[in-house]
């Protein structure tokens, strides 16, 4: 038995029965896509669970909200707002729990158990939402200031404006990918060194990761509307793992004077399953304190405004040799998604359902509590020892990075992000 359900969740899982995340995937009995959840070493269809009547115990379950979980992504979900997603995700909690009020849904169903429980493992899990913008930020104090000073003078590291509004840039939706989508090493244009007079063209050759938290939204606003900062988390759907890629390289030559381009638009990878905001609300926490006197629009009236949870990077060569990238937590943010929503929107740029905002690299302020390999390596000055065998200034060909992430430290009650994982493929041979 698992602790807490009658369905059997190993010890540590990242999706106890405290947790419930929410993806898309296709079954070994259907190419559809569907919506489903995570549950231990399984996953419950919610599409066959809805027409066989597993709802049947939820208040006021109409045909719509059971065609809500036969779309191919997450949006209608999410657009039915956060007392609906409650609602479920309680719900199944005691339909999983091992002393259910409901035996006759799933538990001593043996026929629908076989219809909607499948071995994570069976199934391929998918995008969860249509993203139809994706706005990348810089709110990870920590990862600025390291940045600054590799390229500016440490008592300049962080810019005038860093503290005073989250900083941040739209990025490019169409290549977000799921976890386990292999990543092609961009080609660009870049400088060999600091004296090149012009450009070279070729394969990236400083790939780097960006180690983030994700949040997608499940409300929009109206063109020239600007949302609540004390309102803003009522449009979070829930949270992923992000590991937003970046050609280093080719960013250097490319940013000025307009910001980032090819060089953070090739790939951005999110983990699966989709945790809702309800689930990590036991975890809320103070993030880094902001001494900045902000403008009204970004005056939260809470302090524990991001969450504990522990973030864990791990590489893997090609040759199947593993090593600790990094170990840091998601406290270290000085701006919160809330902050981003509210500053987002204050000039009155409208938000839909299904868009991603990124929190900006994640790092603690000790080695290998870093949250990418440009702060690690010291601008590629310095080589990281990761192993005795594992060596790396930036991201090899055949090497995968995978991203873990969870909240508390009871084993039988983890809320975690499974993985978010991703391969490096060699560049295309395309020449000028």
């Amino acid at each position: 038995m698992g602790s807490g359900s009658w369905l059997e969740i190993p010890p540590g899982s990242h999706f106890s029965l405290a947790n419930i995340p929410f993806g898309i995937v296709t079954t070994p009995s259907s190419t559809e896509k569907h919506a489903a959840i995570a549950i231990g070493g399984h996953v419950l269809n919610l599409h066959e669970f809805a027409v066989r009547g597993g709802f049947s115990g939820l208040k006021e379950f109409t045909a719509a909200h059971s065609a809500i979980f036969s779309q191919s992504t997450l949006n209608d979900f999410a657009a039915a707002g956060q007392p609906f997603h409650q609602e479920v995700r309680k719900y199944l909690q005691k339909v999983l729990a091992v002393d259910t009020s409901f035996p006759e849904v799933l538990k001593n169903n043996l026929e629908t158990q076989r219809a909607v429980l499948f071995l994570r493992d069976e199934v391929t899990v998918h995008l969860p939402m249509k993203i139809g913008g994706y706005t990348d930020f810089f709110a990870g104090k920590n990862h600025a200031y390291n940045c600054g000073c590799i390229f500016r003078d440490p008592k300049k590291a962080l810019q005038p404006n860093y503290l005073h509004l989250p900083v941040g840039y739209n990025s490019r939706a169409s290549s977000v990918v799921p976890s386990g989508t292999a990543i092609r090493r961009p080609l660009g244009q870049f400088l060999e060194n600091a004296s090149a007079s012009r450009s070279t063209f070729g394969p990236c050759r400083r790939l780097d990761i960006e180690l983030e938290l994700g949040a997608l939204l499940c409300k929009g606003n109206k063109l020239g509307q600007p949302i609540d900062v004390n309102d803003a988390e009522k449009y979070i759907f829930g949270f992923v793992l992000l590991n937003d890629w970046s050609a280093r390289d080719i960013q250097a030559w490319e940013a000025v004077p307009l910001g980032p381009f090819n060089a953070k638009t090739f790939a951005s990878t999110i983990s699966p399953w989709v945790v809702l905001k309800d689930a990590l609300e036991p975890f809320r926490a103070p993030g880094i304190l902001n001494e900045a006197k902000l403008h009204r629009y970004l005056q939260e009236a809470r302090q524990d405004n991001v969450h504990d949870i522990d973030l864990e990077v791990q590489l893997k060569t090609s040759e199947g040799e593993t090593a600790t990238v990094s170990h840091t937590n998601a406290r270290n943010l000085v701006f919160s998604f809330a902050q981003m929503i509210a500053h987002h929107t204050v000039g009155g740029c409208p938000l839909e359902v299904g868009d991603l905002l990124g929190s900006g690299t994640i790092s603690g302020t000790e080695p290998g509590t870093l949250g990418s390999f440009l702060e690690s390596s010291l601008g590629g000055k310095e080589t990281v020892r990761l192993s005795e065998s594992i060596h790396r200034k930036f991201l090899e060909d055949g090497d995968t990075i995978t991203i873990r992430g969870w909240s508390g430290t009871d084993s039988s009650s983890l809320v975690g992000f499974g993985d978010c994982v991703g391969t490096i493929e060699p560049a295309l041979q395309v020449f000028e």
